[in-house]
């Protein structure tokens, strides 16, 4: 693990001495504040619903752009082959860079607090639904993470790479929404298959264990996936 935490610093480190940090944190901040407290008024109701509902969508677009050079910039400047020749394998890796994209996913929810602590002295702020939230908020980060990493490593391209992982995140938002155009015989495979529907049951302070497996199957598969294709490339 010692390997996977130099890597996790690194990465974490990179974030902030670029621009790439702020630039993003910044964009989700504007976004989901300006949303979120344009309609708040509107509902007249001391929650969070309008946060957490638009949460999938913006992290679809957000968080393919954290990852997107995770891997594909290794690729692209040849860094790669200095970093495998240490003693470090493909694992140790993508964990570690992994970890980096949640860890920024994390510190991006923060300055979020400001959003219920606002509501709490609007209204009575029932705190079990918000702490839900934001745990679900977490595991969809990571598995939009998963993704984005393994879109990352299909390619060297990092344009690409933040293509095809918005492509799936955003599939894996909006599949539940598209049920009525599939067959009634793959309804219950395809509603399984839907991010947004897990979210928002951690959302509503329901912690269910299928919709933990969902998210730790996500982040497997797309880890596994980024291994299988640095794999491919050696």
């Amino acid at each position: 693990m010692r390997q996977v935490a130099h890597i996790f610093r690194k990465e974490f480190s990179a974030y902030f001495i670029s621009p790439i940090a702020y630039i993003v944190i910044s964009i989700f901040l504007l976004v989901t504040g300006w949303f979120f407290f344009a309609t708040f008024f509107l509902f007249n109701q001391a929650n969070l619903r309008t946060f957490y509902t638009l949460l999938p969508v913006v992290f679809a677009f957000v968080i393919p752009a954290i990852t997107m050079r995770l891997i594909s910039e290794e690729l692209n400047i040849g860094s790669d082959e200095i970093l495998l020749t240490m003693p470090v394998t493909y694992g140790d890796v993508i964990l570690g860079k992994f970890l980096a994209s949640v860890a920024l996913i994390m510190a991006m929810l923060i300055p979020t607090l400001a959003y219920p602590l606002t509501v709490s002295f609007m209204g009575q702020l029932d705190w079990g639904p918000v702490v839900g939230g934001y745990v679900g908020a977490v595991f969809l980060g990571a598995a939009f993470s998963a993704v984005g990493l393994f879109a990352s490593a299909l390619t060297r391209n990092q344009i690409i790479a933040f293509i095809i992982g918005l492509a799936i995140c955003f599939t894996l938002t909006l599949i539940d929404k598209m049920l009525f155009f599939l067959p009634q015989s793959l309804l219950g495979v395809f509603s399984y298959l839907g991010a947004d529907v897990h979210f928002q049951n951690i959302a509503k302070g329901i912690i269910d264990s299928r919709d933990i497996l969902y998210f730790i199957s996500v982040c497997f598969v797309g880890l596994f996936g980024a291994h299988i294709a640095l794999n491919q490339k050696y």
